[in-house]
């Protein structure tokens, strides 16, 4: 549910290109200023999204007009429909000009650091509509400060977080509890691979499937240790490359040699993960708290007399009594520095909490996705199928209620990640030491190194390449 965005250090054509382009002139510009004085320019912006748009391509033309509708700004949306982080650095490397990106917390810092972003934290102090605490709460506004106490990027939405998701159905029909330790998460996970879970008579179902190394934090909350960094007295540590962690990895590389985990989890990415869930080929992935009413939606939707019940869990308790989730990386609006239309791009951000920014980017578009009527909102077919989701399933804005409430389950799951979760500390380097952690992690599921071994290799590159304290 959030973008990852990768981006090189090839960033001299973007940042050359509004100098060079303003250099130009054929010794007529005075003159041309001159006629278009009294022109008030057009509102129009170059936006890119990785997640914020129709569901199709003809649908997203559908987006732009309804964005031109309600704003009268006019709007092209390039939204590329797969392999978004690779095109947005290619995007940016050559020099294109965007007038609004999507990007996650993770990026900012690397593209701050490059000077491609715009501040805007001058017009986040002065905008009523983003500092009224019924729109955004105050507190939130300290996820996107950069450590000089900056606002570069603005909320797309409310971000949730990421937790073990059951097959509820499954563990009532095999009358099973809901796991709390690891010890009954094991269980519970063997159960669905061996007790037919599905009825069909064939062992042909797995406990538990992931995309790689995909948010396992509720695994390795058994050992309460947190995903990604943590700082402790200035220094910088990783959780997952300590021996703390040498027993989860065990507990993982147990169920991948007994069949319990699907074979293709460190290949499998999230499209695969969810098709293999909703097909009834596994009980349990790690996944975002937005999927869980998603999941029960779509399968409704199919079948409106189905057992299928996805829920959220808590994860497995820890040695101090307490469960961990976590909470994802806010997803945000930037403004480039070469934008074109700045303020035209910052009023689109405000409008974007407004109930007709909220609308569209939940319900979709009017007479396409929902109708209204006297404030009465009824979804199409289609809306329905979209489930309330064109990139931003949840929002903060308390001055707008889901006028049909949230899908089955997700408030449920809230309620975990309000009691269990926090932000994962992501600084710039992150990407590195992700494939570090993945490439020793995975020896150690897969049984190609003991797990003890693997951490100590682990810990030993992330320290070679200075990742790490």
């Amino acid at each position: 549910m959030y973008i990852k965005v990768k981006i090189t250090r090839s960033l001299s054509a973007f940042m050359l290109s509004g100098g060079v382009l303003a250099g130009c002139s054929d010794g007529g510009g005075n003159a041309g200023a001159q006629s278009d004085a009294g022109k008030q320019e057009e509102k129009s912006l170059r936006i890119m999204s990785g997640v914020i748009g129709g569901k199709t391509p003809e649908e997203n033309v559908l987006f732009e007009k309804e964005i031109d509708r309600l704003t009268g700004i006019k709007v092209n949306l390039d939204k590329p429909a797969s392999d978004y982080d690779q095109k947005l650095m290619a995007a940016i490397s050559s020099g294109e000009k965007f007038d609004v990106l999507q990007v996650s917390k993770e990026t900012i810092n690397k593209l701050v650091d490059q000077g491609v972003l715009a501040p805007l934290t001058d017009k986040v102090k002065s905008s009523k509509t983003l500092q009224d605490p019924e729109v955004i709460p105050a507190q939130e506004w300290d996820q996107v400060r950069t450590k000089d106490r900056q606002i570069y990027g603005v909320f797309t939405k409310y971000q949730g977080g990421t937790m073990p998701i059951v097959r509820n159905d499954w563990l009532k029909k095999l009358n099973l509890q809901e796991p709390k330790t690891l010890d009954d998460y094991y269980n519970v996970l063997k159960a669905f691979t061996e007790q037919d879970p599905d009825g069909n008579g064939k062992k042909d179902t797995y406990g538990l499937t992931t995309a790689g190394m995909y948010e396992l934090q509720g695994f390795f909350s058994a050992a309460g240790l947190k995903q990604r960094y943590v700082e402790k007295d200035g220094k910088l540590d990783v959780p997952y490359s300590t021996d703390a962690a040498i027993p989860v990895y065990e507990w993982l590389h147990r169920l991948y040699k007994e069949g319990i985990l699907e074979p293709n989890f460190a290949t499998n990415d999230s499209g695969k993960m969810r098709n293999l869930f909703l097909t009834d080929r596994v009980g349990m992935i790690t996944y975002w708290d937005a999927w869980v009413g998603m999941f029960n939606n779509t399968r409704k939707e199919q079948d409106p007399h189905t057992q299928f019940e996805a829920k959220g869990l808590a994860g497995a308790v820890g040695p101090d009594g307490k469960h961990m989730l976590g909470r994802g990386d806010p997803d945000v609006w930037v403004v480039p520095v070469n934008a074109g239309q700045p303020e035209t791009a910052f009023e689109f951000i405000e409008w974007w909490h407004s109930k007709d920014g909220i609308v569209l980017g939940s319900m979709g578009i009017r007479d396409h996705d929902y109708t209204e009527n006297g404030g009465k909102y009824e979804l199409t077919k289609t809306g329905k199928e979209h489930a309330m989701d064109h990139g931003v399933p949840f929002w903060y804005s308390k001055k707008f209620q889901n006028p049909f409430g949230l899908l089955p389950g997700v408030k449920e799951a809230q309620a975990l990640l309000e009691k269990h979760a926090s932000l994962e500390l992501t600084p710039a380097k992150w990407a590195d030491a992700e494939k570090i952690i993945n490439e020793y992690s995975f020896k150690a599921i897969l049984g190609e190194m003991p797990a003890a071994e693997a951490v100590k290799k682990m810990r030993e590159q992330l320290k070679a390449n200075q990742l790490i304290d």
